[in-house]
């Protein structure tokens, strides 16, 4: 049936004006819209054929769809082939001529189609009626019968009959391509919400739709949980309300009220009641609809817990406002050491020297406590921090012995002073100013009545012969006093012949947590 004079030609041999209407970019666009060519026969497709069939009485109707390059039967009653080149298409001319039947009496003797291979070839043809199809407002095709004998142009009832299911047609391929659409969006639609779901489920995100009017809530499994209430598809909303700390629960529902009837979004921040430690969620919404008189009727929304968040926010407010008070404290302190050194000190250097090594070691502990958030320290750090920079890192000379123990920050910047100046004396006059000299500094965690108190002892060997000094100075009095602070505690600074030694006892319930 295909006729290699007719491969060959293609829509060149075509007139003009039929070619430029094939060929329109327009019509092209809504004929691929469709995604039917190619596609499997279609029973609903060949039921109107056969009708046409009958109905004109002809062997071959087809539902011929015109293409840049050939013309592709949708539906094809009474002959092999699915398609044929457009240099041989009828249907071309009868989609090109109008709205309007084209009806060819006898092919043979048609100037257009007299030497087309489908006339002087199978499958014959010599009588042809073709109604166009229309989609989206574009002729993409034709409802057309054919018979291989000549006949008299039908009867106007008929071609009418042939005009109304070649607009049968072109609705079942609108609606069977809006089908096929809705397939793609509702696969689409799902696969989002797919998404979304994996999604809220990752980031701990329940959502929830609020039926305003009977106040009732659809929502997610998690929401439940969220709320720490027994899980149901629809909840009441006074039910959430009243698992809502009641701290929280009457600003919640005034804010929400106010917010959803002034504008369309809401967000809120609320405890959840019954759980400890406190668990925080926060609420976003929007109104979708609203009713006749402007009032909420649907909101939707999500919840998700930011209780660390707001645990984090807590600490640093705390911190702050510790950090201001160490602060004013700390200014005091530098202060008292200023007032104290200069007043003990004979020439500007020694006042220097002494003043910036105490200035140091209460910096070095200001820092400690702040990469603790000032919640308290270790033992081992302060001592880290204080005493062993004195020792020799080739050649120890300071032995430690105690299990670590955690201090308030009251107790470690006290600590830190003497610790420091005990450790300070002891390179300048005592027993790490000679080779031969050590220092053990070891400690204990004792039980008493009242509660638990640490002990601190220091003790110089191997050293210059100590003297008791004449006079006390303000590194002695720093040692004796700087624990002032700390409730029931108490240092013994002792100068025997054999070596400097210290006991510090102070309690530990002043501990951080």
């Amino acid at each position: 049936m295909q006729s290699e004079t007719g491969k060959g030609e293609g829509i060149g041999s075509l007139p003009s004006d039929v070619r430029d209407f094939v060929a329109s970019s327009s019509r092209l666009a809504a004929l691929h819209a469709l995604e039917t060519l190619d596609t499997e026969a279609d029973p609903d497709f060949d039921h109107l054929t056969r009708v046409a069939a009958s109905a004109m009485n002809v062997p071959i109707a087809l539902v011929s769809l015109v293409d840049l390059d050939r013309q592709w039967f949708k539906s094809c009653i009474g002959l092999p082939d699915r398609e044929t080149p457009i240099s041989m298409s009828f249907c071309a001319h009868a989609i090109a001529g109008g709205d309007d039947v084209m009806v060819i009496e006898d092919a043979t003797k048609d100037a257009r189609f007299a030497q087309n291979p489908l006339v002087t070839g199978a499958p014959n043809i010599r009588f042809y009626a073709g109604a166009p199809i229309a989609v989206s407002g574009e002729k993409i095709g034709t409802l057309c019968v054919i018979d291989q004998a000549p006949r008299a142009r039908p009867e106007p009832v008929q071609l009418e009959q042939l005009r109304s299911l070649a607009a049968l047609a072109s609705t079942l391929l609108t609606l069977k391509d809006d089908t096929r659409k809705g397939k793609i969006a509702r696969a689409a639609l799902l696969r989002e919400e797919k998404r979304h779901a994996l999604a809220l489920e990752a980031a701990t995100i329940a959502s929830w739709v609020w039926h305003v009017e009977s106040d009732t809530i659809e929502c997610d499994p998690l929401l439940a949980v969220l709320f720490n209430v027994p899980y149901s598809a629809r909840i009441k909303a006074e039910d959430l309300y009243r698992a809502i700390d009641s701290r929280d629960v009457t600003d919640t529902e005034t804010h929400l009220k106010r917010v959803l009837t002034e504008s369309d979004d809401y967000s809120g921040e609320y405890r959840v009641a019954g759980v400890t430690p406190a668990r925080w969620l926060a609420s976003r919404g929007k109104v979708i609809e609203r009713d006749a008189d402007g009032r909420p009727a649907l909101v939707y929304g999500v919840n998700f817990e930011i209780t660390e968040r707001r645990t984090a926010e807590e600490r640093q407010r705390l911190l702050l406002r510790e950090i201001n008070h160490r602060v004013k404290n700390t200014l005091a302190t530098v202060q008292a050491l200023a007032s104290q050194t200069v007043r003990h000190s004979r020439e500007p250097r020694e006042f220097l020297e002494a003043f910036s090594g105490r200035l140091h070691a209460l910096g070095l502990a200001h820092g400690l406590l702040s990469d603790h958030e000032w919640r308290g320290i270790g033992l081992k750090d302060l001592i880290q921090l204080q005493v062993m920079p004195f020792d020799n890192v080739g050649v120890p000379r300071i032995e430690l012995l105690g299990e670590d123990v955690l201090l308030s920050p009251d107790q470690a910047l006290a600590l830190g002073l003497i610790l420091h100046e005990l450790a300070s004396n002891a390179l300048k006059y005592g027993s790490l100013s000679v080779q031969t000299g050590k220092v053990d500094l070891s400690w204990t965690t004792q039980m008493t009545d009242d509660a638990p108190r640490l002990a601190i002892s220091w003790k110089e060997s191997g050293g210059p012969a100590v003297e008791p000094p004449e006079h006390h100075g303000f590194g002695s009095i720093l040692i004796q006093r700087s624990l002032g602070k700390v409730l029931s505690s108490n240092v013994k600074h002792e100068f025997p012949p054999d070596g400097v030694s210290a006991e510090i006892s102070m309690p530990l319930e002043q501990q951080a947590s």
